[in-house]
């Protein structure tokens, strides 16, 4: 069965590598908490918030051993007002047998802020 695995971080700067830098940490705490292994993903959606744009979130998955062939999208969130400014989101689908509960979404920096429901700090 796939699942959906969630996180978001924020930057403080729009350079490349604060960038990649914070997509890197949020891929391998997703990666790292869940035991996430290449074979078994399917894709990666990687979103950003308009002002989020001197590089590709996803050069950073090209950092990781056994990810080359992960197919990784990048695209841009809808500008919705008053909503969160600088933000990356990750949405990874992962072959696993899992319960959806058993799933921990991974949400650093001001992006803690998105989904307080899906605090899974003690995983972290």
């Amino acid at each position: 069965m796939f699942r959906g695995v969630r996180g978001a971080t924020t930057v403080t700067a729009n350079t490349e590598e604060a960038i990649v830098t914070a997509t890197e940490e949020l891929l391998a705490k997703i990666i790292e908490v869940n035991q996430i292994q290449p074979d078994t993903v399917a894709s990666v959606f990687i979103s950003t918030t308009e002002d989020v744009t001197a590089a590709f979130p996803a050069k950073a998955m090209r950092k990781f051993e056994g990810w080359t062939y992960v197919p990784v999208m990048c695209m841009r969130e809808i500008p919705v007002p008053n909503s969160l400014k600088m933000c990356i989101r990750v949405m990874m689908h992962v072959n696993t047998n899992q319960n959806q509960k058993d799933i921990f979404h991974v949400y650093l920096n001001e992006a803690k802020v998105l989904r307080p429901d899906l605090d899974n700090s003690l995983a972290l």
